[in-house]
């Protein structure tokens, strides 16, 4: 069942490398695939917000759900799976970026851009979120494309990266209601941070 499955995970990957990829579209899957290297395009918007005053609060919860990522799937799950990287194991698949320097599951990029995104998406109006999710979900696929990773990788790291996302958004907002117990500002703070975006 394991190695079927995993034949699966490796079969995906090959059918995208033979119907998919060409000279149009891979120099622009790189470079969005690119945008998510070490975190940067995410790391850049956590700053951003912060540096607002008026998107600080976003800002702490996009930088929070961020830190759990990088903790969670990258220090921990990653080594503790230790699932090496397909272009190494699929017969016939090529890689289209530099060799990576750590393992396979889950994806990096796919959980921090849906960590950030989903915090985004949670706390400002869709015509806000919806953009950046597109945004993160192209990071995401981006991955399949260039070979890195295999499928069940970046669903890891889109469901992980969701979860971290919500778990930020409720500490901080059980932080704010526990320093604050008697005062509704926070929440008609968060209300007038969502007018700002319209």
């Amino acid at each position: 069942m394991t190695d079927k499955f995993f034949d699966i995970d490796g079969g995906i990957l090959l059918w995208l490398q033979e119907h998919l990829r060409n000279g149009f579209l891979t120099p622009v899957i790189k470079g969005i695939t690119y945008l998510g290297d070490h975190g940067i395009i995410m790391i850049t918007a956590c700053l951003l917000l912060l540096i607002i005053p008026k998107t600080r609060k976003l800002g702490i919860m996009c930088s929070i759900s961020l830190a759990m990522t990088f903790l969670m799937n990258n220090l921990i799950l990653k080594n503790l799976v230790a699932r090496t990287r397909p272009y190494e194991v699929v017969e016939g698949l090529s890689c289209l970026v530099g060799k990576q320097h750590d393992y396979s599951f889950p994806s990096g990029h796919s959980g921090a851009a849906f960590a950030v995104a989903s915090v985004i998406y949670s706390q400002t109006p869709k015509k806000v979120g919806i953009p950046v999710v597109i945004l993160a979900l192209l990071i995401a696929l981006s991955r399949l494309y260039v070979g890195v990773h295999y499928p069940s990788d970046v669903l890891a790291g889109i469901i992980t990266g969701c979860l971290y996302g919500f778990i930020a958004v409720k500490l901080y907002k059980a932080a704010a209601k526990k320093l604050t117990p008697k005062d509704e500002s926070f929440e008609e703070d968060t209300d007038e941070e969502s007018e700002d975006y319209k």
